[in-house]
């Protein structure tokens, strides 16, 4: 189906987006290492490098509806931070971060949508 060879999902056990990821890449037989983003969330430098991978704005690797983002100020705050400052502050709290977020080695995958993930592996 696809040349990933290393997928790490980051995801949160009481996330049901997440669980659907899980499932849907089962189904699809793609093996992935599974981590628990509250317990170990992403490093910033693996934010980082996720994020200049994903071409995304960084903004999106927030999980903006989550507890962490309202209680954080963040929907005032983010556009007065530094990306070095959003980095930190994501790498410090996993709930702040979209879920599921999918790190491989040809690309990156924040939250889970079907249709995007199987363009993805179909690659």
């Amino acid at each position: 189906m696809t040349a990933v060879t290393a997928v790490t999902v980051y995801q949160y056990d009481g996330c049901s987006t997440c669980r659907k990821a899980l499932k849907w890449l089962a189904a699809e037989g793609i093996d992935a290492r599974v981590v628990a983003i509250v317990d170990a969330p992403p490093s910033v430098a693996t934010l980082r490098s996720a994020w200049v991978s994903s071409g995304l704005p960084l903004k999106r690797f927030f999980n903006t509806a989550g507890q962490s983002y309202r209680n954080g100020g963040f929907k005032d705050r983010l556009a007065t931070l530094s990306d070095d400052a959003q980095l930190a502050a994501l790498a410090a709290d996993g709930k702040l971060i979209k879920r599921p977020l999918l790190i491989a080695d040809t690309g990156v995958l924040v939250g889970f949508k079907a249709p995007e993930w199987a363009e993805f592996f179909a690659k």
